[in-house]
């Protein structure tokens, strides 16, 4: 008996959502994969690849949205396991004490108690005025070192990767990567899957009006003392936040602004996260000057390594996880398109739960034929709520 054939699949774009989702369906063995994007993990940082500016850890904010709960959870448990001493990419991560503090009190029980190690903080404990808190276990992302490691795991796994700027979908779709290649030559795919994130906006063929930014600004700062997490949030919605890495650099952000395209870090922002990160964690200071003195904005200051900025790719309605069967030419055969896309600031800690729900779907579309209805539905914001939103995001 013949062996099946191996179906060939073009992934969209090399973000997290897209070389996880990329990487999960290469290493079942069954397809040949390939990453199609014009930008990836080891390239210079540009605002058009959000990936690499992002913070990250994992403190999941799913509310009652029992998908979205579900995603968070796989993705954590994925990454603890990665993260481990001894483990495949314990170098990507840091696993910390995390504490966060509200001026709302949080709803019980806590949307978090399933986290190592989860308390509630007590009254004395609290700081800035909030009213609540709780500390628990998670873990921190050095975000460029884990883009390079998926990439890496993709490719030992046989996935190929193809540079191109992809203006329309049914250039894929009719064409595969081939087009893009030496040869130009056309292959087409069995199946697509679109993870792009903020393109989706101008992706012909899917121009998801739907997509829009969440900017974000954030400091790098050199604070290898620093081994902790602490966020809190502030009465207008304003988060800011402390995420250390595993290397001694410390992200210290925040800003979350809707419809904010501007791609360069802002000079009257900076000094705004200096002076609430200073506020919410004085050891950012160094030991030694806090030894001596009461830390100053300078001293922080002084640490600075890099000011970052980033558009989260938010979507009114959440993330589009669903099958669309889509003919490049009027009288071409239907080919299945998996959209994975609209993540916001929960890219990184949803990515291997969306990546399985995009597999399935894959799957099932593959199985069934375009009669089949596969699609499920965006998670549950209203379109109108991209405040909402905002405040569920790095």
């Amino acid at each position: 008996m013949a062996a099946p054939q191996t179906q060939k699949i073009v992934v969209l774009g090399a973000g997290v959502v897209g070389l996880t989702t990329a990487l999960k369906l290469q290493e079942k063995g069954d397809y040949a994969v390939t990453i199609v994007a014009e930008l990836f993990p080891n390239d210079p940082l540009s605002i058009k690849y959000t990936s690499n500016w992002a913070g990250a850890h994992h403190v999941s904010l799913a509310g009652d949205d029992v998908r979205q709960q579900n995603m968070d959870r796989e993705t954590f448990d994925e990454m603890w396991k990665l993260s481990a001493p001894g483990g495949a990419a314990e170098g990507c991560f840091l696993r910390i004490p995390q504490t966060e503090m509200y001026h709302q009190q949080p709803r019980e029980p806590h949307e978090l108690s399933w986290m190592p190690n989860f308390q509630t903080l007590s009254k004395e404990s609290l700081v800035g005025g909030t009213i609540a808190g709780i500390t628990f276990d998670t873990i921190t992302i050095d975000t460029p070192k884990y883009l390079a490691y998926l990439m890496a795991r993709f490719c030992a796994a046989g996935g190929a990767v193809v540079r191109a700027s992809v203006g329309h979908i049914n250039e894929v779709i009719e064409g595969g990567a081939g087009i893009y290649g030496p040869s130009r030559k056309a292959t087409p795919p069995d199946a697509v899957i679109v993870c792009v994130g903020l393109g989706a906006r101008a992706l012909g063929g899917v121009n998801d009006s739907a997509m829009f930014p969440i900017r974000g600004q954030t400091l790098l700062v050199r604070a290898p003392w620093v081994r902790f997490g602490r966020t809190i949030s502030s009465k207008d919605g304003l988060w800011t936040y402390i995420i250390p890495r595993r290397g001694g650099d410390v992200i210290v952000g925040g800003t979350k602004l809707v419809d904010d395209w501007y791609p360069l870090p802002r000079p009257e922002t900076t000094e705004d996260i200096l002076r609430r990160g200073l506020a919410l964690c004085p050891e950012l200071v160094p030991p030694e000057v806090r030894a001596e003195r009461e830390g100053t904005v300078d001293d922080v200051r002084a640490l600075i390594v890099m000011e970052g900025c980033g558009l989260r790719p938010a979507r009114a309605g959440g993330i589009r996880l669903e099958v669309d069967w889509v003919a490049a030419k009027a009288d071409a055969t239907k080919t299945p398109v998996v959209f994975n896309y609209g993540h916001a600031g929960y890219g990184f800690q949803s990515s291997w739960g969306s990546a399985s729900i995009a597999v399935g779907l894959l799957e099932k579309a593959l199985q069934e034929g375009p009669g089949a209805h596969v699609a499920t539905a965006s998670t549950s914001q209203g379109a109108d709520d991209k405040k909402n939103l905002a405040a569920h995001s790095w």
